[in-house]
């Protein structure tokens, strides 16, 4: 009898306890990109966007520096609203308020860049020249830094592990070199606070930037991504690892002799795969107000020189379509010199892509690229002279988004004329004036006739922006190119020292026209 009176009461306990339970409402968890931390940087003199999760139908509010927005969740939770502008400045304190408070402290108001691309926008300020004393003369607390991890996926991400840090000798070795370079180089000139939010992922494709509906919708990749699709049935992970567990033991057993077998990577997880990084480390951070962004990549993609004629430009426009802040600066570096200097004028992808790298530049507005065929290694594909690199990148932000009188627009090819045996090349953006760096002769030009056989030209500077191109044995040229190979010896610049731009006249087909792979 006890025992029946005792179940009765834990039943009834048991039953309180869910009646209350169901008349309490669960609270959901205050939701926000990890983009949003102690210690960042916002955007100044821009409305400052703020996004996250909540309960459904829920107020948001969020105040700092006294100024205040407020929205109402949609019925998934999602919330989206706008701070007014703030001057450059801080510490302050920014408060989102929803079914529970967060807070996040010493915020500081300033410019925002996204340094984004593959191993070289990604190579360490460690790993960068004088890395000892770079790292040492890293004291910048308002320089503020930021990576992404490295998450390849097919499915939209939100969220990711890193937070902001102040820039010191610890936190600056293992961030992106040329980031840091043309961050310090902005909060030098500029003096005030800023941002670097560093996504780049070696070896990186551009197609692994884009949304797969974009390419679908674009109609210009079904080959690649039928390619893709394809992997994605047949590709076994797992077997993958089984060989190679077989060949470690195999390595093992012959004595570690010979090289070390490489673990498989998982290639629809990786860097590669279309719309992976676009998912996994662009989507978390798209929607945080930014001044632009820098790019380092290409090198990924030069077997598909001609393709990225189409799909550089496609990317840009998509992130800042998915950003909704306009025509933000974009400026990427060009491919540096690489690979052996050839004994003579001949076809080159490494080319085709400075080509198409160029040429987005007259497709979109607010967009700029960094020459350095002159900052390469030719053994080394990752050249370490990042400073040289972010500073040529810095002048394009400082003139074009700072109002500095600084050069920053490489020599460019505008036209050319024949007259006789003699080729007449015009150019833009030459400062100054035409140079030339180390001896007086102009160096990396060559001429093509009507056979479009081209041999080493004789140049020679004849005004301020006009070079004239000869070679005894083209009687009447049809083609000049300027630096046009994987590791070009050239030496023709602007007076200011930028590198004059790669080009060529002609139009004849190159490697790379019917890869789309």
């Amino acid at each position: 009898m006890l025992r029946k009176r005792l179940l009765r009461s834990v039943s009834s306990y048991a039953l309180l306890l869910l009646s209350i339970a169901v008349a309490v409402p669960c609270q959901a968890e205050l939701k926000l990109s990890p983009i949003f931390g102690d210690s960042m940087v916002i955007q100044r003199d821009e409305p400052v966007h703020v996004w996250g999760w909540t309960s459904p139908n829920t107020k948001v509010t969020a105040t700092i520096a006294g100024h205040l927005a407020d929205a109402t969740s949609d019925s998934t939770g999602r919330f989206d609203l706008k701070l007014d502008a703030l001057p450059a400045g801080g510490p302050h304190q920014l408060e989102i308020q929803a079914d529970e408070k967060r807070v996040f402290s010493d915020v500081l108001v300033g410019e925002v860049w996204v340094c984004s691309g593959q191993s070289n926008m990604g190579f360490t300020v460690g790993n960068s020249n004088d890395a000892d004393l770079e790292t040492l003369t890293a004291k910048y607390p308002n320089l503020r830094l930021i990576s992404v991890p490295q998450v390849g996926t097919q499915e939209p991400q939100n969220d990711f592990k890193g937070k902001w840090e102040a820039c010191t000798p610890q936190t600056v070795k293992d961030f992106s070199g040329v980031g840091y370079f043309f961050g310090r180089q902005l909060h030098q000139t500029l003096d005030v606070p800023v941002g670097l939010i560093d996504n780049a992922w070696g070896g990186s494709s551009a197609e692994a930037w884009v949304p797969r509906d974009v390419l679908e919708s674009d109609g210009k990749y079904g080959e690649l991504l039928e390619r893709w699709d394809t992997l994605a049935k047949t590709y076994d992970h797992d077997a993958e690892v089984a060989k190679w567990n077989d060949r470690m033991a195999k390595w093992k057993a012959d004595g570690q002799k010979g090289n070390r077998p490489r673990a498989p990577q998982n290639q629809l997880n990786g860097q590669h795969r279309p719309a992976n990084l676009y998912n996994g480390v662009l989507n978390p951070i798209i929607g945080y107000t930014i001044c632009g962004a820098i790019w380092y990549q290409g090198e990924s993609n030069a077997g598909r020189a001609y393709q990225y004629r189409d799909l550089f430009p496609l990317m840009i426009q998509t992130w800042r379509n998915a950003w909704g802040q306009g025509d933000f600066p974009f400026y990427w570096v060009q491919l540096a010199d690489f690979r052996n200097e050839s004994e003579a004028p001949s076809e080159s992808d490494w080319a085709e892509l400075r080509e198409a790298q160029t040429m987005t530049m007259a497709r979109l507005p607010a967009t700029g690229e960094a020459v350095i065929t002159d900052l390469g290694e030719a053994a080394d594909i990752h050249p370490k002279n990042k400073q040289d690199v972010a500073k040529r990148l810095a002048r394009w932000a400082l003139a074009n988004q700072y109002g500095y009188d600084v050069p920053f627009h490489s020599p460019t090819m505008k036209s050319m004329t024949v007259e006789g045996n003699k080729a007449i090349v015009k150019f833009d953006h030459v400062g100054r004036g035409l140079d030339t760096f180390d001896v007086k002769t102009p160096i990396g030009f060559t001429i093509a006739g009507e056979d479009k056989k081209f041999v080493e030209a004789t140049a020679k500077i004849v005004g301020k922006d006009t070079v004239e191109v000869t070679a005894d044995s083209i009687e009447t040229p049809v083609a000049v190119r300027f630096a046009w190979a994987d590791n070009p010896v050239a030496n023709v610049q602007s007076a200011d020292g930028l590198r004059m731009t790669p080009f060529r006249t002609d139009e004849w087909p190159g490697l790379t026209v019917d890869a789309v792979k």
